[in-house]
Formats: C-alpha cells, sequence, structure tokens
C-alpha cells in the first residue's frame, strides 16, 4: 500500500466513506450494486485514489435514540436470569453501541446504524465520553493529577483524561478510550472502589433529563453534529 492509503479494498473504501460497513459492503458488491469506474465491483476488488466508484442501493435511512440505561441491566449476552437492555424498552431493529457494564448506568446510544458501531469504537478514532463516580472512600488528595497523566491497570496505561473533583468521594472523568472496567480500574490503584458510576455524555450527545429505562430519538441538530463529528 503507498503512503496515502491507495490501493485499498472496496469494502474498506465503501465503509471509510461511511456509505456501509464492510459486511453490507460486501453484499452490495455481490449483488452487484457497486461499480468501479463503471465496471461492476467483485468481492477483493481494489481502488486507486482516481477511480470512480458508485453504489446503488446503500440505505440512507436510519433511527438513532439515547437511552438511560439502569443498572442492572446487560448491553451484551445476557446470562439466564439477567436483565437484556433489549428487553427493556419497546424499540426493535435497534442495537446498543458499545458496552455499560451491569453495575454501571446511563448513557447509551441505540441504532440500527451498523457504521456508527465503528465510527464509535474503533480505536483509531478519538471521541470523549463523560462519566459521574461516587467512591466508598474518600478521594485522595493527588487523586486528580494522577488520573489525569495515566495509570497502569496491569499492563496498560491510560491516556491522558480530564478529571473535576466535586466532593470528597464524588468526581467526573472524561475518557477517549474504554477498556473494559477502566475508571473501576483506575480507581482500584488510587486505593478506591465505585459506589456509583454513570455515563452522562457521548461526545456531544447528553444524558439529560432522562430517568432510568427512557429514551429519546436523537434528530435535529444533535444529530447531524454527533454524525458530522463521528465523519458519517
Amino acid at each position: 500500500m503507498t503512503s496515502d492509503g491507495y490501493p485499498v479494498r472496496i469494502n474498506k473504501y465503501i465503509a471509510s466513506r461511511g456509505i456501509a460497513t464492510r459486511k453490507d459492503a460486501d453484499t452490495l458488491i455481490e449483488k452487484g450494486l457497486v461499480t468501479i469506474n463503471g465496471r461492476k465491483a467483485v468481492l477483493g476488488d481494489k481502488v486507486q485514489e482516481a477511480d470512480k466508484v458508485e453504489v446503488k442501493g446503500a440505505r440512507t435511512k436510519y433511527r438513532y435514540f439515547a437511552y438511560n440505561k439502569p443498572s442492572g441491566v446487560i448491553t451484551h449476552s445476557p446470562e439466564k436470569g439477567e436483565t437484556d437492555i433489549m428487553r427493556s424498552i419497546p424499540l426493535r431493529s435497534v442495537f446498543p453501541v458499545g458496552r455499560l457494564d451491569k453495575r454501571s448506568s446511563g448513557l447509551i446510544i441505540l441504532t440500527d446504524d451498523a457504521r456508527v458501531t465503528d465510527r464509535l469504537l474503533n480505536p483509531e478514532y478519538t471521541h470523549d465520553k463523560e462519566y459521574r463516580v461516587t467512591t466508598h472512600e474518600p478521594l485522595p488528595n493527588n487523586f486528580k493529577k494522577v488520573l489525569e497523566r495515566g495509570v497502569d491497570i496491569g499492563g496498560y496505561v491510560t491516556k491522558p483524561c480530564e478529571v473535576e473533583i466535586r466532593s470528597d468521594n464524588k468526581f467526573s472523568i472524561t475518557l477517549t478510550e474504554g477498556k473494559k472496567h477502566q475508571i473501576r480500574r483506575m480507581c482500584d490503584v488510587m486505593k478506591t472502589s465505585v459506589a456509583e458510576l454513570q455515563r452522562v455524555r457521548v461526545m456531544n450527545i447528553k444524558l439529560g433529563t432522562l430517568k432510568p429505562n427512557e429514551y429519546r430519538e436523537l434528530k435535529g441538530q444533535e444529530l447531524d453534529q454527533f454524525l458530522k463529528a463521528i465523519g458519517l
């Protein structure tokens, strides 16, 4: 591959343009709906920067929702007896973007647009997410300084972040990454344990006044700003 990224596989090219996921792009190619310079594309084709790619039949209408996940609800792969997020709401044919562990609550984005998952979760992209946390123990004096600099959570040093101390055992933290149980593990390093953890913002999307298990549709300027920020 050249320094400017070309040639690139046709499905990756389509995904990078926000037209469809790679999997959906493959389906469009198999159906003969993708052309390169007027020729029907085939799986595995590569695209040069000057090539003209046209896609027919790509879906353009999607739904997006902000949902306040209660503590105790599972976002992915619930076990027997656990509460599945998709059984908690009347919405159908949507899925949660990313995870929020069982003990945590707060903002989850629900959509039927698979492109959003890659743009929000792929480590190549950086998007900020804000959380409010309450700990069982008082926060040490150096808590803000140490967390903002980055801490070793078991073979991985977290990226710099923003921390705001709200009281002797409450703080807000804004991350641009999302390692498994990251905030809980960061607190463990500081000899504090999490009592409550709530996500209150994903980029420009805010939890706002949504009560537990409530949701609202994203639209207008709020949605436009969100999609533009993730390149869709």
